[in-house]
């Protein structure tokens, strides 16, 4: 079987896959609170972690994995929104509001993120439909003495796990009371302790609880969707490097404690921040925009996924408008090629499936997901001119399902104007010259692609015909310098 190599946060080194029961691999990944629209930056650990989930089903088999990635739909400012709704005449209760909005933005989520051809997760849980999991582990975290009660708040103990608490993110407790920026309410054992259920006004979502009515802390709604989906023990646990502390660092100690019998999570992925221009995506820098605002603006779903991946997910990814562009056009370069393989009657539910994925390609994703080597070794399939390889590759990074991509695939939508573009310049020049060998070779090594080349005194038209072959346009180069 193919070895999948991984960098382990908790261990800092890469290390060798091996699941707890290679027939149902688990891997879970803390997803968006659904407040507004995606913005790119919660766009990365989708695509990431969308990559690994399929090279996992490459490798272990699709029946074999579970992938699970939260909605957090209990959170301040979803119920600030609907405050203000409500506050604006909406009618309904402040709960209906609050599930509306909810209802609202999953939906955008979904819609956006199959735009960037991400796979859907096998469970979408809310942190709403797992409230009595998340009473019953804070209950068995009291009794074992790992919580406490205090002013209608129920909060985890560090100390009684001092030992486990900080190794992921490398900290000693001592280490994080001195630099905390943390909430020290009176009612607090120890500043670092955290909040697992807190209780909740008139204004405010709730639920019974033995302390009473109330709403869970965000840490302790992972760890109980976890638990309830994939069990004790699991073997991947993902998200952005910001959610290592304190986020991560908590459902670690929690799950740990009210579950001894488990190791939570065996392997920790975290992927890097984004920036845009080289600058932290900021609404007060003018640079912040969502991943709805791309896609409205015309940029496809693909290109963003392609310029995302075109960077290690453990360094920081930086979108720039070049980057765009040139995804952009290798993206129209292969999609052509790819279109003109063979289709297979395994294809037809989705490329991947039926296709075997390149060797190479694969064997970089297994490295640590290193997905611009994969991208790399795209490039040479397409120089080469292996649709077949090319379009089996692109599947697996999720940039191309089914014998076609929509708008991309088809030869007809080949973007061969920088041809014309060559062929006017040619032209001009040989106006002067008096030589047109260079236009002529030019045409005919175009014809030859099946490019119907169109000349007249209003331009050069270059269309893909019905035999068009792209890959008989990899020698050429359309920005080349014309001769002189």
């Amino acid at each position: 079987m193919t070895e999948i190599k991984l960098t382990n946060t908790a261990t800092r080194r890469k290390e060798s896959f091996v699941p707890i029961d290679p027939r149902d691999v688990r891997m879970y990944v803390c997803g968006p609170t659904v407040y507004d629209r995606a913005h790119l930056g919660n766009a990365r650990p989708v695509l990431v972690f969308d990559v690994l989930y399929r090279v996992l089903r490459a490798v272990f088999g699709t029946e074999h994995v579970t992938y699970v990635r939260n909605f957090t739909d209990v959170d301040d400012r979803i119920n600030e929104t609907a405050r203000n709704r409500k506050a604006a005449g909406a009618e309904g209760t402040l709960e209906a509001l609050i599930a509306q909005r909810s209802d609202e933005t999953i939906r955008w989520y979904h819609d956006d993120m199959d735009a960037l051809g991400a796979l859907r997760p096998d469970h979408a849980p809310r942190a709403t439909g797992f409230v009595p999991q998340m009473v019953e582990m804070i209950s068995d975290l009291i009794a074992g003495g790992h919580a406490y009660e205090a002013e209608g708040h129920v909060l985890f103990a560090v100390d009684s796990w001092r030992d486990g608490y900080g190794r992921l993110s490398g900290r000693s407790v001592d280490d994080m009371i001195a630099g905390a920026r943390v909430e020290v309410a009176p009612y607090k054992r120890n500043p670092m302790d955290f909040v697992l259920w807190k209780p909740s006004g008139d204004d405010l979502p709730g639920w019974p609880s033995p302390w009473g009515r109330g709403r869970p802390g965000w840490h302790i709604e992972c760890s109980a969707m976890a638990h309830e989906l994939l069990g004790a023990s699991f073997d991947i646990h993902g998200g952005g490097n910001d959610l290592m502390f304190p986020h991560h660092e908590n459902e670690i100690a929690q799950s740990r404690c009210a579950h001894p019998e488990g190791d939570f999570a065996r392997y920790w992925l975290h992927n890097e921040m984004l920036q845009v221009e080289g600058r932290k995506m900021s609404k007060s820098l003018g640079n912040f925009f969502t991943v709805r605002d791309l896609l409205e603006q015309g940029v496809p779903g693909e290109v963003i996924r392609l310029v995302m991946l075109s960077t290690h997910y453990r360094k920081p990814m930086d979108w720039t408008e070049r980057k765009r562009r040139e995804a952009e056009a290798a993206l129209r370069k292969w999609y052509a090629l790819a279109a003109t393989a063979p289709g297979t009657a395994e294809d037809e539910g989705g490329a991947g499936d039926g296709a075997r994925p390149p060797v190479a390609v694969l064997a970089a994703l297994c490295d640590d997901l290193n997905t611009p080597q994969a991208i790399a070794e795209l490039h040479g399939l397409a120089g080469a001119g292996a649709a077949a390889d090319l379009r089996a590759g692109l599947a697996l990074l999720g940039l191309m399902e089914g014998p076609g991509a929509p708008g991309w695939a088809d030869p007809a939508a080949a973007d061969l104007s920088a041809y014309a573009r060559r062929l006017a310049t040619l032209r001009a020049a040989a106006m002067q010259s008096k030589d047109f060998s260079a236009v002529d070779a030019l045409k005919a090594a175009l014809q030859a692609a099946g490019v119907e080349v169109r000349m007249s005194k209003s331009g050069v038209e270059t269309l893909a015909g019905p035999d068009f072959d792209a890959s008989r346009l990899a020698p050429l180069d359309p920005e080349a310098e014309p001769r002189r």
